[in-house]
């Protein structure tokens, strides 16, 4: 029989990897469950990749007090975890009298949450800042910015396994009960003892909450798709670019946002659907991404998209309601004790991952005297990235390591030794999507098609399975089925 630990950690996505890294702070024995078979798979690895500035928020709110705190806060964690991110502002585009209202009216909530650097601006200063992009009028927000989710996640992750977090992968929980002072959770086959429990489970928190003895909430799923468009347009658009937003619909409104690696994503549109895991892309919401992203930015083309997808917001405000409820962060201890519940993390939980992180881990300090780790290292450092490199430190990576010197990914310049080592981190990719997200390839202009045979050929090579057990991501979704030709041709 395994021993009990201190904390289980449902969910690896950015919340569930934040937890466990703050947990790791002090003397505990933490492991993170996660149902998927690799980090990613979930909304943290599908969203904008915004650092959100707090003005959307109602006054008063965990949303509003913890997104300011974590956007305040970005730069150090940042540095801490080698995260890429850009302060580049935003414009929020307005076009009549409705709109200056509207504006108006966020400039004055942002103000009241504290949010620096917010100004209306006019024609002229819009087009002096985005010659592209087209508006009477702008609320611009001097501290917003663009940040990589993958690296985010990955980074908050990898630093709480150095830190001794144990993950376990393909561990669902499938049912919990509670037995002298301990949880018992049934996960991935077997079971897990905890003395505590964080519930961190994204779009199943409602489902985990009830199993857990909590219940009453119920999540809705908002999917939101996107158009990923080539790399040729980021210079027409050097900071986020948003409609003025409509609450109701429960979303920001379509919007143009250029990524940290030098793309520009426009959407997400805004619907409720049946199914926490529904990231379908259908015909009707492509051509309302286009439509109005060429309001804002007429002269974008078909042609420059590379790749759809959609992400999905685990909403607590329903398509009757709209809008946003509030985070919730709690211990119920008459209910369930033993338990810190996270229920209804959607936008801006990118930004307030690790404030809602203290947050959490603050209520168990109020249950039990927690002791400080000395040994934590809050520092984790990427691989060198080859395709960031001038021509002299390039030579000399080749130089250090041969596999510099070799190509997988033409489009995104990914090296064999960058593949290489996203394998073997301290959360190896397990699957295909998992590889993509952790060193970029096949997030080119290809989208694979030159580059996904090596990379299935290297992750079969690390995993040491059969091709017809590799994963593209999700379980299910196999790459292969019967036999297939081996990287020498042979059938």
């Amino acid at each position: 029989m395994e021993p009990c630990y201190d904390v289980a950690v449902i969910g690896a996505g950015v919340i569930g990897s934040a937890v466990a890294r703050e947990l790791c702070r002090y003397r505990l024995r933490v492991v993170v469950l996660e149902r998927n078979p690799d980090l990613f798979g979930g909304t943290s690895a599908r969203n904008s990749g915004v650092l959100h500035a707090g003005f959307n928020n109602r006054p008063g709110t965990k949303m509003a007090r913890l997104c300011v705190e974590g956007n305040r806060t970005f730069p150090r964690a940042a540095a801490e975890l080698d995260v890429p991110f850009r302060r580049t502002g935003k414009l929020i585009v307005g076009f009549d009298r409705e709109d200056r209202a509207r504006l108006e009216a966020l400039l004055e909530t942002g103000r009241r949450n504290g949010v620096p650097e917010l100004r209306l601006v006019g024609r002229a200063e819009i087009r002096r800042m985005a010659p592209a992009i087209r508006g009477e009028f702008a609320l611009y927000s001097g501290s917003t910015g663009v940040l990589s989710p993958f690296q985010w996640n990955l980074g908050l992750a990898e630093n709480a396994a150095n830190n001794g977090a144990e993950f376990r992968f393909s561990h669902p929980v499938t049912a919990a009960r509670r037995e002298a002072g301990c949880w018992w959770l049934t996960a991935g086959g077997g079971t897990v003892w905890a003395r505590w429990v964080f519930n961190c489970a994204g779009l199943h928190a409602d489902r985990v909450s009830a199993m857990l003895g909590i219940p009453g909430y119920r999540i809705y799923p908002c999917r939101g798709e996107y158009f990923l468009l080539d790399r040729r347009l980021a210079d027409c658009l050097p900071l986020p670019a948003y409609p003025v937003p409509n609450y109701r619909t429960g979303g920001l409104g379509i919007h143009l946002t250029p990524t940290i690696d030098g793309n520009v994503l426009i959407g997400p549109s805004t619907e409720y659907v049946g199914a926490p895991e529904d990231w379908a892309t259908t015909a009707p919401t492509q051509a309302l991404l286009l439509e109005e992203g060429r309001r804002i930015l007429p002269g974008l083309s078909r042609a420059d998209c590379i790749r759809t997808f959609a992400g999905v917001r685990p909403k607590l405000a329903g398509p009757d309601k709209g809008g946003y409820d509030d985070f919730v962060i709690e211990r119920r201890d008459d209910l369930a004790p033993g338990v810190v519940n996270l229920v209804g993390i959607e936008s801006p939980g990118l930004t307030s991952a690790l404030p809602i992180a203290r947050e959490a881990v603050g209520l168990l300090a109020e249950a039990e005297d927690l002791a400080e780790n000395p040994d934590f290292d809050p520092i984790r450092r990427r691989p060198p990235v080859f395709r960031e490199a001038d021509e002299a430190a390039r030579a000399a990576l080749i130089a250090r390591d041969p596999d510099y010197g070799e190509l997988i990914c033409r489009c995104e310049e990914v090296t064999r030794a960058e593949v290489r080592e996203a394998l073997s981190g301290p959360l190896g990719a397990r699957t295909l999507t998992g590889l993509k997200y952790r060193c970029r390839a096949m997030m080119g202009r290809c989208q694979g098609g030159y580059c996904q045979m090596r990379l299935a050929a290297m992750l079969r090579e690390r995993l040491g399975c059969r091709p017809e057990d590799l994963l593209y991501g999700p379980e299910g979704s196999w790459l292969f089925t019967g036999k297939v030709r081996d990287d020498e041709g042979n059938g």
